[in-house]
């Protein structure tokens, strides 16, 4: 569903139909959600290539139609909760429409359309928003694009959880067995203290006995009493070890799976989400499911058995004394469920909380060169409180929350204790009961409350477990990357020809950034991709990586639609070396061979011999064997630069992709990397981003975009000989040569950024 084609309620459509023509074509129809006043109501705004119009959803009064070729100026103003936008026209005063922050993205883009159909361009709408709000119910988002807690289905949620036990069903029957053990044998002992009192003691009272006989009455039932004391000890140590046991190797399981699933996540599942939010899924969100499994699966079956074992028991000794200790249960179960219903959302919005707060820690801990470069560590520092404030506001009102009711909950356990002693002991003087009973209703009576007080304490527990899992189902539900696609044809060897037949792409299929594209690279060829900023070049490399699916168009290798390359084999054949070069924390050998996990020492030794790495790297202390740091930050630039070129070698692609691949080399470095390069295009079809001359002279030809277009394509000579974009872009860069008396040369064709 287009989010700016709303569904019109039958009564606006109607009106919409009276007032506009009918060869009018509406661009944008979409709903606010206050009304004029600034309360709750809605209204509707249809924009079509000749009117704008404002209806109201009830009454027929309020239509406002304005014509497009009056209108000189939308804005958008924010304000405490909500937003405006604005409609400057030259009939009258301008028209307002107002909206709440949960709107505030989308009326935005209403703004910039507007202004689109105003100069009588097409409008370039996302096809997708963020989600701020759940679909069904309307509530508000945990994280925008998220799961709504109130409309996943908690017993889906169990089934799921309980299905990671599958591959150890046999130790988890075991140690079901146990935990169904554990209650039974809590039975015995009250049963045992009733029959000391009742059979023995009491007969005996006044009776004198000695050692011997006092020893033969009291031994067995003693003995009986240990033995089941014993064995319930044993059952708790087994099952302790059998719970510890199953918990880890599940949550192990889960953490494993999930990370197999980010790893063949596509790029734009990546793009928005937050890396802090996805490792809280690893840590916070995989530990409370541990938990879950540990404490909450085993001790709801054995407090089950427990509450239902107690309750026969009692039963069977007294109906009114298990009357009289009922009569607090309803309160405690209605507590349990009025507690659920409070402590779930804030234990999802602790979730939440975190999860933002394990951003910003990653955030800036990995950006801590900026952050001291730019003397900003008060300011982060503060950032850090805000996020770590809330979260702790939140833990606050939870644990608040609990601590309330726990106290309630023993309050109307003792007061259970009373009414039994109160009813029992009348009994007692009554000649209806017996002490053997009524001692052993008051162990009982903790028994049975017991369970009651687990599964009130339970409902917080299996929240903070529940919330965490729907976290890690809903990432392990995205879909990846289709390496698996069952047509998808195997391709060992490539040319490295490569084809854009009329390549539309956006990164939201709304708003392109390429429109058809067309252009043949022969194998062997080496294109220099040229333009300003934002024009698409970067976005070109996405698409033959395969980052990124067109949304129009094809792009081929060798003839096939890469859509239909198996995903291994396209990118085993394909070779990048980044601007920004990622070195994983490992040695200097090991980062040479990533892409080519078999490689022996010889050939990671030739591979940096032939990117000009050899002899710095030979200069340490260690070598290849040298520690490189997180990210290489033991590495300067330049070094780092150079062993990416190696790393790409020793891959051997047919397709080789420079973004930039010399922007951080000085001029001494730059020469030596230069034969690095040509070794390194050589035979290869290379596609090249570069800010100089040096990377682009020996390009076969250059791809100039303008505006997500293909503005011009040849040699250097010939487009400077053309004097169109490309000579331009070339003259800019040399007058800012010449103002801060750096760089490259006056024919140098810098054309800025990415």
């Amino acid at each position: 569903m287009n989010p700016f084609l709303e569904t019109l309620p039958p009564e606006v459509g109607s009106k919409l139909q009276s007032i506009k023509s009918p060869e009018e074509e509406p661009h944008i129809q979409v709903a606010t959600d206050l009304i004029d006043d600034g309360t709750f109501g809605e209204q509707w705004l249809v924009v079509t290539d000749k009117h704008l119009f404002v209806i109201p959803t009830e009454g027929a009064d309020g239509v406002v139609e304005v014509p497009l070729k009056v209108i000189t100026e939308t804005k958008i103003e924010e304000f405490v909760g909500a937003g405006r936008l604005e409609v400057e026209h030259g009939e009258g005063e301008p028209t307002y429409l107002y909206y709440s922050n949960s709107l505030s993205p989308k009326f935005a883009e209403v703004g910039e359309a507007i202004k689109q159909l105003i100069k009588g361009e097409a409008p370039t709408l996302p096809t997708e928003m963020e989600r701020s709000r759940c679909d069904t119910c309307g509530r508000l988002l945990p994280e925008k694009d998220g799961i709504c807690p109130a409309c996943v289905k908690k017993w889906d949620t169990l089934k799921r959880i309980i299905s990671y036990l599958r591959p150890y069903r046999g130790r988890t029957i075991l140690l079901m067995i146990f935990a169904a053990a554990n209650p039974l044998l809590n039975l015995i002992p009250p049963l045992i203290v009733k029959y000391i009192v009742d059979e023995i003691i009491t007969p005996m009272v006044g009776t004198e006995l000695t050692m011997e006989e006092g020893f033969g009455l009291m031994i067995w039932p003693v003995l009986g009493f240990l033995s089941i004391m014993l064995s319930t000890v044993s059952c708790d140590i087994i099952g302790g070890f059998m719970r510890a046991d199953i918990s880890s190797q599940t949550s192990k399981d889960i953490r494993a799976q999930l990370f197999h699933h980010v790893q063949y996540m596509p790029i734009r599942f990546y793009d928005k989400r937050q890396i802090g939010s996805l490792i809280s899924r690893f840590t916070n969100d995989a530990d409370r499911l541990e938990m879950f499994l540990l404490f909450g699966l085993p001790f709801m079956l054995s407090n089950a058995l427990m509450l239902v074992g107690t309750l026969a028991v009692c039963l069977s000794l007294s109906w009114k004394l298990t009357i009289c200790a009922l009569i607090p249960v309803p309160f405690i179960v209605l507590g349990g469920l009025l507690i659920w219903k409070r402590m779930r959302p804030i234990w999802i919005r602790w979730h939440a909380k975190w999860s933002r707060l394990s951003s910003h820690l990653n955030e800036s801990i990995s950006g801590i060169r900026v952050v001291k470069a730019f003397a900003q560590e008060d300011r982060e520092a503060m950032r850090f409180n805000t996020r770590n404030e809330e979260l702790w506001a939140v833990s606050v009102t939870g644990e608040r929350t609990w601590f309330i009711f726990f106290a309630v909950m023993n309050f109307l356990i003792h007061f259970g204790m009373f009414f039994i002693w109160y009813f029992g002991g009348m009994q007692i003087l009554s000649g209806a009961l017996t002490y053997g009973i009524l001692l052993a209703f008051t162990r009982y009576l903790w028994q049975l409350y017991r369970p009651l007080q687990f599964f009130s304490q339970i409902n917080n527990f299996i929240t903070r477990a529940f919330a965490g899992a729907e976290r890690i189902f809903e990432i392990l539900d995205s879909r990846s990357e289709m390496f698996d696609y069952a047509e998808a044809i195997a391709v060992p060897q490539v040319e490295g020809r490569v084809a854009f037949n009329d390549v539309t792409f956006g990164y939201d299929p709304g708003k392109p950034v390429l429109n058809n594209i067309n252009f043949d690279v022969e194998p062997g060829e080496m294109i220099g991709l040229v333009g300003k900023s934002g024009v698409g070049k970067s976005t070109v490399i996405n698409l033959i990586c395969r980052f990124y699916d067109v949304n129009r168009g094809s792009v081929d290798i060798d003839g096939a639609d890469i859509r239909k390359i198996r995903l291994e084999d396209l990118r085993r054949h394909i070779g990048i070396v980044h601007q920004d070069i990622f070195l994983f924390d490992g040695t200097i050998a090991e980062n040479i061979g990533y892409g080519k996990p078999q490689a022996s020492l010889d050939e990671i030794v030739s591979a940096a011999i032939a990117a000009e790495a050899h002899e710095f790297i030979a200069a340490k202390p260690d070598g290849y064997d040298t520690k490189v740091g997180e990210r290489g930050d033991q590495l300067s630039g330049g070094e780092k630069q150079r062993i990416a070129i190696a790393r790409a070698i020793l891959h051997d692609p047919k397709i080789l992709i420079l973004d930039e691949a010399t922007s951080s080399l000085d001029s001494a470095t730059e020469k030596k990397i230069q034969a690095a390069i040509a070794r390194l295009v050589k035979g290869r079809t290379t596609f090249a981003i570069a800010h100089r001359l040096s990377t682009l002279r020996n390009a076969s030809r250059l791809i100039v975009l303008d505006d997500g277009k293909v503005a011009e394509v040849g040699t250097h000579e010939a487009l400077m000989a053309r004097k169109g974009i490309f000579y331009n872009l070339v003259h800019t860069q040399q007058q800012t040569s010449a103002i801060i008396g750096v760089g490259g040369g006056k024919d140098d064709p810098s054309q800025g950024g990415r």
